[in-house]
């Protein structure tokens, strides 16, 4: 530690934002980096804890408290208060193969559990943590490292997401074959077309891709396994399998007219955006528009978030979002306590930017659609809805209750369901013969990751449902683990 009194002299200071305005109008990444003496000192900022919380990983009440790779936050904060930003870049490596994923795409649970933030703003460990890679790949410090020697084991990954290029990141290290396989035409899975473009470039997971294949992994895309790649073939040729397909089942509403066109599940919204964007500046018109169009958004998380930071680059007529929840306080609640995720009123970057365009933030609190209405051509024209509180029964179970007189309608051309997924799908599972649990997802144990199948591991949100990326990173590391124990009967991975 070397200012004791950091978080004393300095205030925090995360990564700036370009005009919210103005930058609806392209495509580019909306955050700009801090300069180097300013992250050295928000480096000071971190306090030396005597038990520090930052990196524990753990849940609590449901919600994720503290780093869930075990980023060793305070080492590298303070290699870069003393400009060492080399030695910053290995410890970061050390627990966390990409760094720069999490650093513009993750909620960033380390800083909820910072212990500064009891009563301060917490250390902007997100912002210096993607500084320390960003500054890694600039000056040539990132490169690829091969094993020196390779076992004679083949392992194949199911699933090119955070979980899957984690577990094979690891796995390759160990020295065996990887070859990873991907049904789109593209590696990266939710990284690539999951999150847009301005908020996690596509160019910065195909730089790690890039780096992954010099390492000596081979990427399939393109191929479905049971449909373009038979299971029997995948069973046969490889000693081991790690299925990390994500958890892709959307979530749906059951209220009358939801067959109606024009209303659309969010990642089907945002892949085809990205993949037009990608093949040709979306100039080809495969994607859904939302141009001159009402559009509502049905979700108040990170996924409608990015619905909406889509729809106001397509030049939509307005933008609304429903969040089922009532408006939450500026500070933390009593029953909230750190470190805790704080639950809190948070504008992000697609609600400045739709205040920007439209004037006021685009979300309604405590709101419930109760049916979608078609025009003559079966296109939905408008929503209804009523409003709702959320109360606990003595079960503990959520319960909504409608509040009369609160009805409304809303214009609506573009409907977006961004409301979660409920699991992975069950065609490939079923034809792999694994066992799922009562959630539906893939059935093995955290930690172990073994199926019922042997030689057959899952990891991340195939294996525990819809979460972080972060906690997909920790689960494709350690799946990795055992695998390799698996195959060799000892592991050196951490």
């Amino acid at each position: 530690m070397g200012k004791p009194t950091g978080f004393m002299d300095y205030e925090r200071h995360s990564r700036s934002e370009r005009d919210p305005a103005k930058r609806t109008n392209d495509w580019d990444i909306y955050t700009l980096p801090l300069e180097e003496a300013e992250l050295e000192r928000q480096g000071a900022r971190c306090m030396d804890c005597g038990i520090p919380t930052c990196h524990t990983g753990t849940m609590i009440n449901g919600m994720t408290s503290g780093c869930p790779v075990h980023h060793l936050i305070p080492e590298w904060n303070d290699l870069v208060f003393q400009g060492q930003w080399e030695e910053a870049l290995k410890r970061e490596h050390k627990m966390n193969n990409f760094p720069e994923f999490t650093g513009l795409a993750c909620p960033a649970p380390c800083e909820g559990a910072c212990v500064l933030g009891i009563n301060e703003p917490p250390v902007a460990i997100r912002s210096i943590e993607l500084e320390i890679i960003n500054k890694g790949f600039e000056n040539g410090w990132v490169q690829p490292e091969p094993p020196k020697t390779r076992t004679d084991k083949k392992v194949a990954v199911v699933g090119s997401g955070p979980a899957g290029l984690a577990c094979a990141a690891q796995l390759n290290k160990a020295g065996h074959h990887v070859t990873v396989f991907e049904r789109h035409d593209r590696v990266g899975g939710l990284l690539t077309y999951g999150i847009p473009e301005m908020k996690l470039p596509y160019s910065v997971v195909e730089r790690r891709v890039k780096l992954l294949e010099a390492e000596g992994i081979t990427f399939i895309t393109n191929t479905e396994v049971g449909k373009d790649y038979p299971i029997s073939s995948l069973q046969s040729e490889f000693d081991a399998i790690v299925l990390c397909g994500g958890a892709t089942k959307a979530r749906d509403v059951n209220v009358e007219g939801r067959k109606l066109k024009g209303i659309h599940y969010a990642m089907d919204f945002l892949h085809a955006n990205t993949k037009s964007l990608l093949d040709s500046n979306l100039e080809d018109g495969q994607y859904i528009s939302a141009k001159d169009k009402d559009v509502v958004v049905i979700g108040g998380g990170d996924t409608g978030v990015d619905c909406l930071a889509t729809s106001l680059r397509h030049k939509c007529k307005s933008l609304t979002q429903f969040d089922i929840y009532e408006k939450r306080g500026e500070v933390r609640a009593a029953d909230n306590p750190w470190p805790q995720w704080p639950v809190i009123h948070r504008v992000e970057y697609g609600q400045k930017e739709a205040a920007a365009v439209f004037g006021k933030d685009p979300r309604a609190y405590a709101v419930m659609t109760k049916k979608f209405v078609g025009d003559e051509n079966g296109h939905v024209k408008e929503i209804h809805t009523i409003n709702v509180e959320t109360i606990t029964d003595e079960n503990g179970q959520r319960i909504r209750k409608e509040i009369p007189g609160t009805e409304k309608v809303w214009p609506a051309q573009l409907v977006l369901l961004a409301i979660g997924f409920s699991g992975p799908e069950q065609d490939f599972l079923q034809k792999m013969n694994v066992e799922t649990d009562e959630y539906s997802n893939v059935k093995a144990e955290y930690g172990k990751y073994k199926t019922n199948i042997e030689g057959i591991f899952a990891a991340g949100d195939m294996r525990r449902g819809q979460s972080l990326i972060v906690w997909a990173i920790n689960e494709g590391r350690e799946a990795a683990r055992e695998c390799d124990r698996y195959l060799m009967g000892e592991t050196n991975l951490p």
